[in-house]
Formats: C-alpha cells, sequence, structure tokens
C-alpha cells in the first residue's frame, strides 16, 4: 500500500477516535444538563407548592364538597356525585393515611379547621398537582429532545399562579391533572421506544399509559378527552405501521393486539374496579341514597330497605313512598308551604325530592271513603290494576290533586297540587293506577310494579323529570299532570310500603348484581353531569373566557383572601405563542411546498417543532373545544388541562425562536444572543410570578385599589374581582 494511502488510513482512524470521544462527551454533558435542569424544575416546583400549605387554615372554595366526600369513604357512607369516585376515594385514602379521623362536617367555606388534620389531604393534592410539571417537562423532552424547551415549558407551568392555587387544596383538579398529563407521558414514551418493540420497557410504557387512562375518567368524565388523544396518536402509529412493507403482516397484528390489550382491555377491568372498590367501601345509607332506585338502597346498611321486611303486596290504607322510575328520580314529595301568586292555582306544592323526609309518606284511600287505619277487623282490600284511589298526604293531611291550570315550568302540562282538609277534597282528587304490562286486576307490588297515576277527570298522568323549581320551590324537581301518557317519565313504583297486617318480606329478593349498581351508578351520575345549573349569584364562565383569563374565581373571600386567576403573562403569551406556531407551520409548509431548502439544522429544528406541536395543540383542542358544546354550568377552572397543552406548546415556540433567530446575526453573537434571550424569557416569568403570587398564597391587608395594597396597579382587567 502506498505511503500516502496509509497515511490517510491513520489520519481517518483518528479522526474517528476523536469524534466518537467528543460524541461521548458531548451524550455526557447533555445528561448532566438533563438532570441538573429536571432537579431544579422538581425543587422549584415543590418549594412553590408546598410554601403555605397550610394556609388560610379554614374551608376554601370545593374543599367543602371533595374533603366532605372523602370523610364519608373514611366513615363508609354512601353519597352522589356527579364524577365517578377515584379522585375522592383517594382523597378519603390520604386523610386516613396522616390521621384524619373523617369527623370534620365541612359544612361551608370559612369554617376553620380548629384541630382537625387536615394538613394532610392538601399535600397530596399538592404532590399531584406537583408531578404534573416534571411531567411536562419529561414530555416535551421527548417530543423535541431538547432540555431548553423542556424547562421552558416547565416554566410556563411552574410560575402559573393558578396552577399553583388549584393544586394547594383539597380538590379533584390537581388529581385530575396528573392522571391526563401521565397519560400523556406514558403515550410519549411509548412511542419513542418503537426500536424496542416488544421489550419490558415497552411494555411498561404501553401498561403505564391504560391505567392512567382509567385513573383520569375514574376522577372526572373529562378524562374522555385524553383517550380521544391515545386513541388518534394510536390509530397514526398502527397507520403508520401498516404502511411499511418492512414489517410483516404477522408483526403489525401483534402491535394491533398489544394496544387492544392495554389500551382498552386494561382500562375497562381498572375502571370497573375502582367502581367494585367504592361500591364495598360505601355501604352505609347516606345523603345520596335517595337518587338511586329502590332495588340499589335496599343495599345500603341503615337505609329502611336494607334487610327490609315489608308487605310484598299493596293494601288500601297502606303507608306508602312513590319513587319516579327514571334513572335519579326522585320521590312525591309536599310541604306546607303554597304555590306563589300567579302560578296556577294557589294550593299546596306537590315536587319531586331525592333525599329521604316524612313528607314523602302518602296514604293509599279507596277513592269513595276514608280508611280506617286503627280497626284491625275490617277485611284487607288490596289494591289492583285500574282502580280508582285517592292519595292522602300524611303529614297535611291533604290530597293529591291536578286541574286544567298550567304547570310552573312545563306550561304544556297541568299542575299538581295537594287540596282540602283531613282527607276531604273533590273529584279532582281521584286518580286510575294503571300496572305497566300488568294484567287486568292484577294486584300491585312493592318496587317491581311500574305504575302510571292517571288523572280521573282529565286524563293526565302524574309526571316528573329533572327541571328544577325556583327558590319558592326549594329547588326540588317539579311534578306535573302530563298530557302525553305515554311519556316514560310517567312510571313510579312503591317503595316504602308499611301496613302491619300483611306478612312482611325481605328485601334480598331485589338485590341487583354489580354490573346493575355500575350500570345504574353512571346512568345516574350522566343524567345529574347533563343537570347541572348555576345557583343564583354563583360565579360562572363561559369557554371564550377562559384563555384571555377573563374573570378568576373566589377561593376565600375572608381576611386572608385567595383568588384563582392565571399568570396573565403567561396566560396571554400563551396565545401570542399559539397564534405563532400557527403562523410559523405555515410559512414552513410553503417553503416545503414551493421547493425551498433551508440549512440542515433549521430542517432539525423545524421538523422537531412541528412534530411536538402538532401534537400539543391537538391536546389543547380536545380539551377546549368541546366545551362549547356542553349545556352545563361551566367554571373557570374547566380550562387548566387544555392550559396545560398550551404551554407545553409554549414552551416549545418559543425554545424554536430562541434558536432561530440567533442564527440571523454575525456567528460570534448567535450563542451570546441565544443565552440572552434564554435568560430574558425565564427571568420574565419569574418576575410575573413574583408579582400575581399573592393571589395564591394569600392577600392581606387593604384591598387592590389601595396604594398599601400588595397587588396595587396589578388589576389589569376591571373583570378581575380581586
Amino acid at each position: 500500500m502506498p505511503s500516502k494511502d496509509i497515511t490517510r488510513s491513520k489520519q481517518n482512524a483518528k479522526k474517528k477516535e476523536a469524534n466518537g470521544k467528543l460524541e461521548e462527551c458531548t451524550k455526557g454533558n447533555t445528561n448532566y444538563i438533563w438532570i441538573l435542569t429536571f432537579s431544579s424544575v422538581v425543587l422549584l416546583t415543590t418549594a412553590t407548592r408546598l410554601y403555605k400549605i397550610h394556609e388560610p387554615d379554614h374551608v376554601c372554595w370545593d374543599e367543602t364538597h371533595f374533603g366532605k366526600m372523602g370523610s364519608w369513604y373514611i366513615n363508609h357512607t354512601f353519597f352522589f356525585d356527579v364524577h365517578p369516585p377515584l379522585g375522592k376515594m383517594l382523597i378519603g385514602l390520604s386523610g386516613v393515611l396522616t390521621g384524619y379521623n373523617g369527623t370534620f362536617p365541612f359544612n361551608k367555606p370559612g369554617d376553620k379547621y380548629g384541630d382537625h388534620n387536615y394538613i394532610g389531604m392538601r399535600i397530596f393534592c399538592a404532590i399531584l398537582g406537583a408531578l404534573v410539571i416534571p411531567f411536562c417537562f419529561v414530555i416535551v423532552w421527548e417530543l423535541t429532545y431538547s432540555i431548553s424547551a423542556a424547562g421552558l415549558a416547565a416554566s410556563f407551568v411552574i410560575f402559573d399562579v393558578g396552577v399553583l392555587t388549584l393544586s394547594q387544596y383539597i380538590l379533584l383538579d390537581p388529581i385530575m391533572m396528573f392522571f391526563i398529563i401521565g397519560s400523556v407521558l406514558g403515550m410519549a414514551k411509548f412511542h419513542n421506544m418503537k426500536e424496542k418493540s416488544f421489550s419490558l420497557q415497552w411494555w411498561f410504557w404501553l401498561c403505564w399509559t391504560g391505567i392512567f387512562l382509567a385513573c383520569a375518567i375514574s376522577v372526572k368524565f373529562v378524562g374522555l378527552f385524553v383517550i380521544l388523544l391515545v386513541g388518534i396518536r394510536t390509530i397514526t402509529d398502527l397507520w403508520d405501521l401498516l404502511g411499511n412493507l418492512e414489517i410483516p403482516m404477522q408483526e403489525v397484528i401483534k402491535h394491533f393486539l398489544a394496544r387492544v390489550l392495554c389500551l382498552i382491555c386494561l382500562p375497562i377491568v381498572f375502571y370497573m374496579t375502582i367502581f367494585y372498590i367504592h361500591l364495598r367501601v360505601l355501604y352505609k345509607s347516606g345523603t345520596g341514597d335517595g337518587f338511586f332506585s329502590s332495588a340499589f338502597q335496599s343495599q345500603l346498611e341503615g337505609n329502611s330497605l336494607y334487610h327490609a321486611s315489608m308487605p310484598r303486596q299493596l293494601a288500601y290504607g297502606a303507608i306508602i313512598t312513590l319513587k319516579n322510575h327514571r334513572t335519579g328520580g326522585g320521590y312525591l314529595h309536599s310541604h306546607w308551604h303554597l304555590y306563589p301568586e300567579g302560578i296556577g292555582a294557589r294550593q299546596q306544592q306537590v315536587t319531586a325530592y331525592s333525599h329521604k323526609d316524612d313528607n314523602n309518606k302518602w296514604i293509599v284511600k279507596w277513592y269513595d271513603k276514608q280508611p280506617n287505619l286503627e280497626s284491625k277487623n275490617e277485611p284487607i282490600e288490596f289494591v289492583r290494576n285500574g282502580d280508582l284511589i285517592r292519595l292522602e298526604h300524611l303529614v297535611t293531611t291533604r290530597n293529591l290533586h291536578s286541574h286544567k291550570e298550567i304547570a310552573p315550568i312545563t306550561k304544556r302540562h297541568h299542575q299538581v297540587s295537594c287540596y282540602g282538609e283531613n282527607g276531604t277534597g273533590d273529584a279532582n282528587d281521584v286518580w286510575k293506577v294503571e300496572v305497566v304490562g300488568g294484567k287486568e286486576h292484577e294486584i300491585i307490588t312493592t318496587v317491581t310494579s311500574k305504575l302510571k297515576f292517571i288523572h280521573y277527570l282529565t286524563g293526565c298522568a302524574l309526571h316528573s323529570h329533572s327541571k328544577q323549581l325556583p327558590k319558592w320551590g326549594y329547588e326540588q324537581m317539579e311534578v306535573t299532570c302530563n298530557p302525553n301518557i305515554r311519556d316514560k317519565n310517567n312510571l313510579w313504583n312503591v317503595e316504602d310500603n308499611f301496613f302491619p297486617r300483611l306478612p312482611n318480606v325481605s328485601f334480598e329478593v331485589y338485590a341487583p348484581s354489580f354490573l346493575e349498581r355500575f350500570l345504574e351508578s353512571h346512568a345516574v351520575m350522566l343524567q345529574g353531569n347533563a343537570g347541572l345549573k348555576p345557583k343564583e349569584g354563583e360565579v360562572t364562565s363561559r369557554p371564550w373566557q377562559w384563555p384571555i383569563n377573563y374573570r378568576g374565581q373566589f377561593f376565600s373571600g375572608h381576611q386572608y383572601r385567595i383568588y384563582l386567576l392565571g399568570n396573565p403573562i403567561i396566560w396571554w403569551g400563551n396565545l401570542i405563542c399559539l397564534a405563532i406556531y400557527l403562523l410559523v407551520q405555515g410559512y414552513i409548509s410553503v417553503r416545503y411546498q414551493r421547493g425551498y431548502k433551508d440549512s440542515q439544522y433549521i430542517e432539525e429544528q423545524s421538523g422537531r417543532m412541528s412534530y411536538a406541536c402538532r401534537w400539543l395543540l391537538l391536546g389543547w383542542i380536545l380539551h377546549y373545544l368541546p366545551f362549547y358544546a356542553m349545556g352545563r354550568v361551566l367554571y373557570f377552572h374547566h380550562y387548566f388541562p387544555a392550559l396545560l397543552f398550551n404551554s407545553m406548546l409554549s414552551g416549545v415556540i418559543l425554545n424554536y425562536l430562541l434558536f432561530v433567530l440567533p442564527t440571523f446575526f454575525p456567528s460570534n453573537l448567535a450563542h451570546s444572543c441565544y443565552h440572552w434571550l434564554l435568560g430574558t424569557s425565564l427571568a420574565v416569568l419569574a418576575y410575573s410570578f413574583y408579582l400575581f403570587q399573592p393571589l395564591s398564597y394569600g392577600m392581606e391587608g387593604p384591598v387592590s385599589n389601595n396604594p398599601n395594597s400588595t397587588m396595587y396597579g396589578l388589576k389589569w382587567l376591571e373583570s378581575w374581582e380581586f
């Protein structure tokens, strides 16, 4: 071999060795910087979330709901909530593990905790809320492999006082955000394991994603949005695998089945297990009983139907309760109060009430005579299909009554009231009882008979639905007489049946299976969610107000004031970054379509940015836009999961700009320019946090329009109420 070739070969070998050492050194430096940055994020997150966690020492905002529900889990007391159970179960568990005994009543915001150990539950929620931030860091790292982008994204979340406020109290929101972002973390990590398909790590992150998806929807139903995001990503991955002709079809099928197992089957089993635990733990009767069917209630210890013994058949003279047969239906109820002036006839109100009450009790009478409840010698007569009856309200002794007056809310229906004195009324008190699907003259039975009560003179049917009466009706559900007798909300069943002269049977015969209770729980929750309406004087908001940070929410209105509001620099900066991304992405797409070529460095940065922002933008869209279609009452805190996606997107696009803009400067200034811009961005975020942190940690002393106030001059919008 010529000497020149030998020399060149030795030089190439030395160059290769040097490049290898440089690459190894660079990788080592990157790992060191990654660990240092991640550790700084964790320390800063922990410090900001746990600072002043014990203040204020009274109930704040929705702690009155979720702290109370945590206590009910500790006491095994059944309740109804429109959200699935996992978040409240975890709050109760954290209370038990930290010494809380479940005895604080959580009656209303402002109540002092006193000697009760509430700190453990707050710390638990704060820890889950804090973990969201390192999760965001890792997600952006996995999407971009940029430490600066990950650090910026984490900073957008750390320095947002709104996310901080939501994380420091006994609420579902930090738990919800933890599981949503944890699901996205699993999705990002799993996607980057495609070179290690079916390895232990690959299975771990696939199972992680499935379990976190199940947990997200087990806290609130809005977890469905992250399921859609992961589902779209999964379909995209499978489509790419299908298009890769180097992969055998058998391998594609294996990938498909693995995802079905871990992202569908595993979450379903885990989700149902959570409900099984929920129903096993809450075995005592409580405030939520009345929202569920009679058969469901028969499984609750302390309920009047639990191991109850009552007559199976209905006799004249029995004292009964009637429950509307629809999901979440209330009890037929009346009280001494009259309908107000101008609302039909000014007679005694009849409503549907979801809670057990003596005002739910009625006496079944013959249509033409009074029952003698004290006589034991009169023959027992059963109420049969087709009978004409009267129903006398036990407490007020007035009869269930209807006439052609217009109902209070549903104007096409007739008003239902109570009328008469001591059981004596008129012909408008007569009702024909019909058993749906029953035989002629069939005896009516407790719980199992589906009944219609047809008003004898007008032909309308006793009806109830979820529409609530105004304050004069105590926001109980409207009861009307419906001219459409086929309406499914006309169905009722006898629940309690008190008649000492008949033998009793055990309610165990009505016991539903777990699957039946599971399905009924969901029907009641979904109906409850759809029926949520704002209360009088309650501060609500609309989706268009959320991204612009239009109005916040008071957490504490006492001397120590807490106000939920986003950091305006971050929130408005998020909107600017979102707009910049759309413009930049459009510019890149047009250049690509026209065949322009950029440097390899710029193309690499643009590709990473486009890939990451595409998925983060989809996450923001899925967690924000669906609220425009919702009919239920909405609040400011519903936007925060979407905010996390927008904040991560802001970190990515800002980092892209910081990398690209210095390339327009001379090469000797580019490096300094990048670090100067990065430092300035972080300083602005940190300073904005310093300005607005009293919103989270507590505003004391004068109000914001006083020069001595810590918030003086910071009320940038009139709609901000601090």
